[in-house]
Formats: C-alpha cells, structure tokens, sequence
C-alpha cells in the first residue's frame, strides 16, 4: 500500500486516540460547572441577608434594616409561582390576588428559619382578618417528611408549596426584589407586584415594619 493510501489511516488512528481525552476533559468540565453551581448555592443557604440594591433599574431601596421596598408606581409582577404543596395539595399563588401575600422562603435545615418560625406563624394568625395570606417556600428538603414535621413543630397555619431544586425560585427576574437568600420573605400587594423584601430572619416587629405599610394602601 502506498504511503497516500496509509495516511488516512494515521489520521483516523490519531482521530480515535484523541476522542478519549477530549470526552475526558469535557467531563471535567462539566463536574467543574456541577461543582461551582453547588458551591454557589451552599454560599446563598441560610444567609443574614444583606443591604444590597437600589442602584441601575432596580426602584428599590434597602433600609439600614435590611428591608428593601418599591413605590408603588414601580412594583414589578410577582412571577407564576404555582405548583404542588408539602401537603399534595395544588397551589397557585394567582389565587390570592386581591390579598396581601406573604412570601417565606424556607428549609427545616435551616437555623434562622426555626427563629422566625414563631414570628411568622403568629403575625399570620393576627392579619388573617386584614385580608392577607401567608405562603411558604420550602426548598431544598429531600423529601416533604421533615418539612411536614417543622409546620407541626412550629404550629404554621399556612400552606407552603415544595421546591427542592429552587425552581420556583428562579422564576424571579434579576434586578428585581428577588429571594437571593434562604431565609427570605416577600410582601406581595393586593395587585400581584412585589412591594417589599428582607433576606433575613424576621422578628415581629420586622414583619409588621415591611407589611403593615402594604396592608394599608388603598
């Protein structure tokens, strides 16, 4: 066989030894970027919350106590948030518009959630009559066993809808007031738009410091 006649040959060989390695790498890759996101979401768990925003297009503006609000000509929607409760039951955050909602994103993993729990169970109870909804977030539990065990714990006389991979989440547009952090707690207005945020754990005075204002609006 001729030399012209081997050197595709080389080329297929040089070809094939090469697939290995460039599958090898792109796998390296691909656990890099696992990795990272990972690490990303174990730095955003269970955070204090922070002072950030209110610069570019956001309209919001962070108080010194951690809660960031929005006038209300300025209030972006609150996305579709819409899905399957702890309890199996189906949920559709629409339904309560004409409400005032509260919005609590939490884990039974996390210390700062179990401090606020009583705080939110009890501020729920007392504006019930004022015609506003408290809704939970629950994320990032394995199953809805220990999320069920932390509402009987913690007597939450709310629903709250199961999202273990955060996907509700994610439907928040960015430079909005969006829950960056677990816990985080949204007051949505009686039109659907998000008025106000805090990525912390919550006291009463608190709550009431970010809802009231809200509940009031005519």
């Amino acid at each position: 066989m001729s030399a012209a006649c081997r050197a595709p040959e080389r080329s297929n060989r040089a070809d094939r030894s090469l697939r290995p390695r460039t599958a090898r790498a792109r796998s390296r890759a691909a656990l890099l970027a696992v990795g990272s996101a990972v690490a990303a979401l174990v730095l955003t768990a269970c955070g204090s919350g922070g002072t950030s925003g209110g610069g570019g297009n956001t309209n919001f503006i962070t108080g010194s106590d951690g809660i960031a609000t929005v006038k209300k000509d300025e209030r972006k929607p609150a996305p579709d948030l819409s899905g399957t409760t702890i309890d199996g039951k189906h949920l559709d955050l629409a339904s309560y518009k004409g409400k005032v909602v509260v919005l609590n994103v939490w884990g039974s993993w996390c210390a700062p959630c179990r401090a606020e729990a009583p705080n939110l169970a009890k501020v729920a109870r007392e504006t019930a009559s004022q015609g506003v909804q408290f809704v939970g977030i629950n994320t990032r539990d394995t199953s809805t066993q220990p999320a069920r065990e932390f509402e009987k714990n913690f007597d939450v006389p709310y629903p709250s809808l199961y999202d273990p991979t955060g996907k509700l989440m994610l439907r928040f547009k960015k430079g909005t007031l969006n829950p960056q952090l677990i816990p985080s707690t949204l007051v949505i207005d009686r039109d659907g738009r998000i008025a106000a945020r805090a990525l912390q754990a919550l006291s009463e005075d608190k709550l009431h410091k970010m809802l009231d204002p809200v509940v009031a609006e005519k």
